[in-house]
This record gives structure tokens, sequence and C-alpha cells, in this order.
């Protein structure tokens, strides 16, 4: 892939760069999580106002058509301002493009525009008590009742789902049929008794993740995705999307990380440190491997038309650099690394979750082994 910008990418970069700098929406609030969110969402906002919500989405649904380096650029650029993700970011990069692989006519013009304007806030419903990282292991269940499904059970780790009016929820609707291919994709109202969010308070403070109950929940058949016991197939597109789209946004910002404790490694003089210096240089290696595996994910949908297991890579070497950078910053900063408040103190105790959300590192190296090298199962 040729990274060198054409005239007409060059030209994208300088308009992105000339908004945003009239635009840049400034110091995202810390210890608050309602003041956060509105940020966040105030933020996507006006992204969306000005079209730039998600340059990657087709111009007939609200993007710009934006090519595969235009998508990298605008994402090179917002982690150069540090702007912070937009608070629809899994209705951007997952429920959107599904419903536009997936969805009816109607479902696109019905849900997609208010995705981009973050009016309705998603939330992904896979994961299990019991079945994490195993998508075919769920065993919420769906019956179909008259016009209408009826579901039971339960969900975790539902990112955001406390702010979530929409939730892709992925159910089991034949019992008989084998595991892959007795699932189906609902797109869920979650604004209805019988569905109930549990916040997770995480070591760092914060409820990022929920529970989510579901006790007899009514979704219209209108709202499935795809056909009944499509819902492998559907679910695979989103997580692919997940891999790829999120991979690049995180590569980006964990170059602002390393670049921010080399600065600070500068002036407390531990940069001098031949053993202190290794390891930033190591740090700086693997963070642009990342670069190049995420440009490489992009080249991949080019090539194929949508993301390829490739994507599990480049989350699995992510999370592990990230939780390696973080402990770094303790060993480079000191004990003031581990100081109530103290935004290093927050990298290292949320990267521990790295290696277990969106999928754990032992079920992606296994997708790695099996799906990109050619190896066979055990």
């Amino acid at each position: 892939m040729d990274l060198t910008f054409s005239p007409e990418e060059t030209e994208f970069r300088d308009e992105l760069r000339g908004w945003l700098t009239v635009n840049a929406p400034g110091e995202e609030p810390r210890g608050d999580e309602e003041a956060q969110y509105a940020f966040r969402k105030a933020w996507q906002r006006t992204l969306y106002d000005a079209g730039w919500a998600a340059v990657h989405w087709p111009r007939e649904y609200g993007g710009r058509d934006a090519t595969l380096m235009q998508s990298a650029i605008f994402f090179e650029e917002m982690g150069r301002i540090g702007a912070p993700l937009p608070a629809n970011v899994l209705g951007l990069l997952l429920a959107g493009p599904t419903i536009m692989a997936w969805g009816t006519e109607e479902q696109k013009e019905r849900y997609l525009t208010p995705i981009l304007s973050a009016d309705e806030i998603w939330c992904q419903g896979f994961s299990e008590p019991e079945a994490g990282s195993d998508l075919a292991a769920v065993k919420t269940r769906a019956v179909r009742d008259g016009d209408d499904w009826v579901v039971t059970g339960q969900k975790v780790w539902t990112s955001g789902a406390q702010y979530s009016k929409w939730c892709m929820l992925v159910a089991r609707t034949d019992p008989e049929a084998s595991r892959h291919k007795g699932l189906s994709y609902f797109l869920m109202d979650m604004d209805q008794e019988a569905v109930q969010v549990r916040p997770l308070v995480q070591i760092t403070g914060e409820a990022e993740f929920n529970e989510l109950f579901m006790e007899e929940a009514r979704i219209p058949h209108e709202n499935m995705l795809g056909g009944q016991g499509d819902g492998w197939n559907v679910a695979l597109t989103t997580l692919m999307n997940e891999r790829s789209g999120l991979g690049f946004f995180l590569q980006v910002r964990l170059r602002q990380l390393l670049d921010r404790l080399v600065r600070e490694a500068g002036e407390n003089g531990r940069i001098d440190d031949p053993v202190v210096a290794e390891a930033l240089g190591d740090m700086h290696v693997r963070t642009e491997t990342l670069r190049l595996l995420a440009y490489r994910g992009l080249s991949a949908i080019e090539q194929y038309g949508q993301p390829g297991p490739e994507g599990s890579l480049t989350k699995w070497l992510w999370s592990e650099t990230n939780q390696m950078l973080a402990q770094l910053a303790v060993s480079v900063r000191g004990a003031d690394s581990l100081t109530t408040g103290d935004s290093w103190a927050y990298e290292l105790l949320r990267s521990r979750g790295n290696t277990i959300e969106g999928g754990t590192t032992e079920i992606l190296k296994n997708i790695v082994a099996e799906r990109v090298l050619g190896l066979p199962r055990k």
C-alpha cells in the first residue's frame, strides 16, 4: 500500500485540519461520567453538523465516501489534536456498517441518520456470563409470538448501555439447530421495562460496562437484521468492523500516550537511563508496527470489500502493548503514577481489561492461528 498522499488526500487533510483548528473540542472533563458523556455527545453533534461524523460512510447515508487512505487521515488528525471518541462510537463503527450490509431499505432509512447525529446511542449485546468470547455459546432465548419476538436472558460487559436507545442483540431462536445456525440478530429497543441495565463499577471507579437483563422483552419481527438463523454471519460483520475500525483509532491514541511518556521521561531525566531509553525504543517499534498493521487492515477492506480476520491480530497486539506502556509509565515516573487522580494511574488500571474486552487474547490467538495462518485445530 502506497502511504504517500495524493493531491486529493492532501486536500482532504488540509480541509480537515482547517476545520479542526476552528472547531477543536477542547479538554474532555475527567472524573464525572455524565459530564464526559455529554461532552462526547456534543462533539459528535458538531462533527455531524459539519459532515465529519462518519467520513467512511457512503455519501448517500450521510458520510463523505472517504477512501481508505482518507479514513486513515481522519483518524490520524483526530488523534493529533487529542479529540475523544464520539458518544455513539459503537453506532458509527459497528451498528451503522452492519445495517448497511444486512438491513432492508426501511431499516437503513430508520436507523442510520440518528446514529450519525447521536440522537440515538447504540450498545452491543453479544457477551454473556458463560459466553464471553465464544459467541456461539449464547443462551439468551428469543421466541416468536405473533409479530414479535420475546427475549429472555442476560448480557454482560455491555459498554454504554446506560446511555443507549438501541442494542445490537444476538439471541438463540432455534435451540434445536447447531450452535452457529440457531442464532438471530436483533435491533432491540432499550426503552422498555423488560430491559434492565445494571452498571458494573470497575477498579477505575467508572461504570463503563453494564449487565443487561431481559425478562420477556419484546422485539418486533421487523427489527430482525438479516433472516432468522443468520445471526452468526451478521455478528461476524459487526465483529470484523470492531477489530479493524476501533483498532485504528486506538493505535493513534497509543502513539499519543507514548509521546507523552517520552516527554515526561525527558523532563525528569529518566530518558538518560539506558534501560529506560531501550524500553521506550521498544514501545516506539511496537506502536509503529501497530500503525502499519492498521493500514494493512484498511488495505484488506479495499481488496475484499470488508475487514478480514487480521483485525484480530491488531486488537491482540494493541491490548498487550497498551498494558506494557502503562506499566512502563509507572517505572519511568515513579510512585506519583499510583496516586489517585493521576492520569497514568487511570491508564494503568483501565489497561488491565484490554486483553479481555473485544475478544480475549486467547481467543484472538486462535483466530489468527486458524483463519490467518491456516494452522489446524488441535
